[in-house]
C-alpha cells in the first residue's frame, strides 16, 4: 500500500531478495519489482508518511528507482520489470496527480543514470522524485532575480550515478542537495560527500543540503507543511551558497 509497510518485510527483502544472487554466486537471478508509493504531503500521520529512500538504497544488492516526471515513471518501469534484479520502485504518492509529456513509442529509460534535467551555470540542484517539481519552481523563480540553476534529476539511489552531478558542479562550483527525506544520514549526506571526494578543487561554497525537518512527519496540515521541504528553502540554501 506504501512504502512504510515494507518495513514489516524488511528481512525478506534486505535479507533474501537483496543478497541471495551474490551469495549462490549468480547461479540464479532475482527478477523482483516492488512498486510502492512514499513521501508525505497527504495528511496520513507519522507512521504512513515517511520518505525511507535512503534506508533500502544502503544494501548493495537492491536497485533503488525513484523517477520525478512521467515519461521516466513508465519508461524506469519497463526497464525494471524487463530486469533480472531486485528493485525497489519508489513513487512519491503526490506526483499521481501530475502530468507530462510521455513519448508515444516503445521506450525503456537505463535504471543507473542520472541526468541533467535543466541547465544553468551558477548553481547546481541535485534532486530526484517529489523534489524535482519542487527544484523547478524554485529554479524558475531565482531566475527571475538572475540566478542560473542547474538541475540533476538523480532518478537512481542505487547504483548512484555521480557523472552528471560532478560534471555539473565543476562549471558551477556550487551545490545545494535537495530530498524529502531527514537530513541526517540521507540522500544529500551522501551526494554531498563523493562531491567533495571527487570535485574538493572546484569547492567555492559549502555544500547545502535541504531536507525534511528532524521530526516524525505531523498530522495536522499546517505542521506537515511546515516539516516538509518547501520552495522556500530550496532559495534561502542557493542564495546561501551564491
Amino acid at each position: 500500500m506504501t512504502i512504510n509497510f515494507a518495513f514489516a518485510a524488511m528481512d525478506h527483502i534486505v535479507n533474501e531478495a537483496a543478497k541471495l544472487r551474490y551469495m549462490f554466486g549468480g547461479q540464479f537471478t532475482i527478477p523482483m519489482v516492488i512498486r510502492t508509493p512514499g513521501g508525505g504531503g497527504r495528511q496520513l500521520g507519522a507512521t504512513h508518511s515517511q520518505t525511507p529512500d535512503a534506508i533500502f538504497a544502503h544494501f548493495p544488492g537492491l536497485k533503488v528507482v525513484a523517477p520525478g516526471t512521467p515519461e521516466d515513471a513508465k519508461g524506469m518501469l519497463k526497464s525494471a520489470i524487463r530486469s533480472n534484479d531486485p528493485i525497489m520502485f519508489i513513487e512519491h504518492a503526490t506526483l499521481y496527480q501530475v502530468r507530462g509529456e510521455v513519448p508515444e513509442e516503445d521506450y525503456m529509460t537505463p535504471l543507473d543514470k542520472a541526468r541533467i534535467h535543466r541547465s544553468g551555470s551558477d548553481v547546481t540542484l541535485v534532486t530526484y522524485s517529489k523534489m524535482l517539481e519542487l527544484s523547478d519552481k524554485a529554479a524558475d523563480q531565482l531566475s527571475k532575480e538572475g540566478i542560473d540553476v542547474e538541475i540533476v534529476d538523480l532518478r537512481c539511489l542505487r547504483p548512484l550515478d555521480m557523472v552528471p552531478v560532478l560534471e555539473s558542479f565543476k562549471k558551477t562550483n556550487r551545490a545545494v542537495v535537495v530530498e524529502e527525506g531527514w537530513r541526517s544520514y540521507g540522500v544529500g549526506s551522501e551526494v554531498a560527500s563523493r562531491i567533495y571526494e571527487r570535485a574538493f578543487d572546484y569547492v567555492d561554497a559549502p555544500i547545502q543540503r535541504v531536507a525534511q525537518k528532524e521530526v516524525p512527519l505531523p498530522y495536522n496540515r499546517n505542521l506537515e507543511q511546515m516539516a516538509l521541504p518547501q520552495v522556500e528553502d530550496i532559495i534561502q540554501a542557493v542564495k546561501e551558497v551564491l
